[in-house]
């Protein structure tokens, strides 16, 4: 019997980082019409309403979140869970409201412009294959590896960035996560192959950026008016 899709997310806005500029973390920074972390919900939501979305956030600002989405007459339903010290607890916190007959996507928050496309070839690929799939990009510019006070050239087509949702079976990544963090830990992709995950690549979007600065901010309200 073929088992059935069962597609969720964890969608990670736990920081109180202020980079990007303004009073406020820049998950409930306005892109456009409406809060940044609004964008990113409705990014899952219109690829699959039947998707199960939970969403991290930093205890300080649960009221917040109500009353944004009470301003904005927002009402897709999303599962809230309390973020954490790190990314990693974050994520650990939010895997907690995870079954694990599901396949999970992790994303982070503070990237809106994720297209169906790239959402549904990483939640199909972990759904068939049984293993971690992460978007990727290839890398544009030249670059160099640092060594001591010298530095030498990497061959730039054997590089790709790293985009989100990275997605797993549950129950694997769950299990993965049960372990202590770990600095080198700097994604969940990371965290999967320390626990003897296989990882797929897929390809990624160049609009599906990460919005950390006030220059990425002004690009996202580019974007947002295409």
């Amino acid at each position: 019997m073929i088992p059935e899709k069962k597609f969720c997310v964890v969608i990670v806005a736990g920081g109180k980082g202020l980079r990007a500029g303004g009073e406020l973390p820049k998950q409930f920074q306005l892109i456009g019409d409406k809060p940044m972390l609004m964008h990113t919900i409705e990014a899952f939501y219109l690829f699959d309403y039947r998707m199960r979305i939970i969403i991290v956030l930093h205890p300080d600002y649960l009221n917040l979140w109500n009353d944004l989405c009470q301003k904005h007459n927002f009402n897709i339903a999303c599962t809230v869970v309390e973020g954490g010290k790190t990314r990693f607890h974050s994520v650990k916190n939010g895997l907690s409201a995870v079954s694990g007959d599901e396949t999970v996507g992790i994303h982070d928050a503070a990237r809106p412009f994720v297209s169906k496309q790239v959402i549904g070839n990483a939640f199909n690929e972990a759904f068939e294959y049984r293993c971690g799939v992460i978007p990727v990009i290839d890398e544009k510019n030249s670059v160099r590896l640092l060594s001591g006070n010298s530095s030498e050239p990497i061959d730039r087509e054997r590089l790709k960035l790293v985009q989100t949702p990275q997605v797993f079976p549950a129950h694997l990544l769950k299990k993965a996560y049960e372990t202590a963090f770990k600095p080198e830990f700097t994604d969940d992709a990371s965290v999967a192959e320390a626990h003897g995950i296989a990882i797929r690549l897929v390809q990624g979007n160049e609009e599906n950026i990460k919005i950390t600065t006030p220059f990425d901010m002004r690009l996202a309200e580019l974007l947002i008016r295409e």
